[in-house]
């Protein structure tokens, strides 16, 4: 970027983002830059090293590291907020880089700061107010007490009423826990053209079927219930096989060995397999005759779910938050899936099972959701409601 041009180069956006990591967030960020308009040049500036920064690269797209203090960066959401006092004292720790990031911020002299990630929120304020240019917020969690830590979710509530110039939420389910923020926009993650498989009429039924969960290995994500899950399955089907299809992050190694030793009591070690970490996951959800969604609590979106209906997979997930926008877009209308409760390893085994041998309905109901997704959830779609913001934002 450099110093400020003529209004006829176009938009200048900066993207902040805490974490050198890829998560659904982060995949979903590099769609929507592969999708925006020809006039708009967006620079990212990721707060810590990591293979983003490589796939970013790769995909022709501007970046750079500017270091976070790692003890910081590698916080989580419980240990970055999780009392008053704890929340003081990251904040006096962050403040003199935020102060840094803002002068760098200013000789850049983009038209629009957007952060997309917590931290890059809190932390992007400061260097917006330093840069003085416009911060718009692009907020992926729910802000509520289920989620995050009571201090975490007043303070994140109260300033999204007036500190960012616009809000940004990734669904109707993390929009009502932002009650009051100011000028919010909903932009679902959208799905690349490229990740749009063939109408599931044409699908042949995977043989022995394969029942899958993707995503980070996480007490947040169920992969502890889906093993469970598993075993019930088996009991009535020996010939499933199943997929872990993800790895852990930020710190869950603990969990990962958890889901791993419960494999081996329950002795599954010969139907389970851990395929780890794929930044595409297609070829995976091609093998599957199911896909399941197994958290425990209410998600703000559920990017698989949208993906694995995108390659005509029938899919299993936990009701609550976005999840239930993606499978039942209106309590009116007929699921696109199978909906359970969080937590009920008995319900989501007795939803597979259901999939596995009713054809008859997982069919239709594939189909129908390969129709939804298209019509809800393009990348095109996103990156218009987006760009939108950001013009919104530069304007004022």
């Amino acid at each position: 970027m450099g110093d400020r041009q003529d209004p006829g180069d176009g938009l200048r956006v900066v993207v902040l983002d805490h974490t050198g990591a890829v998560g659904g967030a982060e995949l979903a960020l590099i769609r929507l830059l592969d999708h925006l308009d020809d006039d708009i040049r967006v620079h990212t500036i990721l707060f810590s090293d990591g293979p983003l920064a490589e796939l970013m690269t790769e995909a022709g797209h501007d970046v750079e590291v500017w270091p976070l203090d790692p003890r910081i960066a590698a916080a989580d959401r419980r240990a970055s907020g999780g009392t008053r006092l704890t929340a003081l004292v990251n904040a006096l720790r962050v403040l003199p880089y935020a102060v840094r990031l803002g002068g760098h911020l200013r000789r850049l002299a983009p038209d629009v700061i957007h952060t997309t990630s917590l931290k890059a929120d809190l932390i992007g304020l400061v260097a917006g107010r330093v840069a003085r240019r416009p911060v718009v917020w692009h907020i992926h969690d729910r802000i509520s007490p289920d989620y995050l830590p009571a201090p975490m979710v007043q303070l994140l509530r109260g300033l999204a009423r007036w500190a960012p110039s616009r809000v940004i939420v990734n669904s109707a389910g993390t929009a009502a826990t932002l009650p009051n923020a100011k000028s919010l926009a909903i932009a679902y993650p959208g799905f690349s053209p490229a990740q749009l498989g063939p109408s599931p009429v044409t699908r042949d039924s995977p043989c022995p079927p394969v029942v899958g969960i993707v995503g980070r290995i996480s007490p947040t994500k169920g992969q502890l219930e889906f093993v469970r899950a598993a075993a019930m399955v088996l009991d009535r089907h020996p010939e499933v096989r199943f997929l872990v299809v993800g790895a852990p992050l930020f710190g869950e190694d603990a969990y990962d060995a958890e889901v791993r030793a419960e494999v081996e009591t329950l002795g599954l070690a010969d139907a389970v397999v851990f395929t780890g970490f794929l930044a595409d996951p297609t070829v995976e959800l091609d093998r599957m005759s199911v896909c399941v969604h197994a958290s425990g609590q209410p998600e703000p979106f559920g990017q698989v779910i949208v993906e694995a209906m995108a390659r005509g997979v029938p899919v299993v997930a936990t009701r609550g938050g976005g999840v239930t926008e993606i499978v039942q877009p209106t309590p009116q209308s007929e699921p696109l899936g199978w909906l359970v409760p969080g937590h009920d390893v008995a319900a989501l085994a007795e939803a597979i099972i259901t999939v596995l041998e009713r054809p008859d309905l997982a069919r239709p109901r594939a189909l129908a959701a390969w129709h939804s997704v298209q019509e809800r959830f393009s990348i095109t779609r996103t990156a218009d409601t987006i760009q939108t913001v950001w013009r919104t934002a530069a304007d004022r």
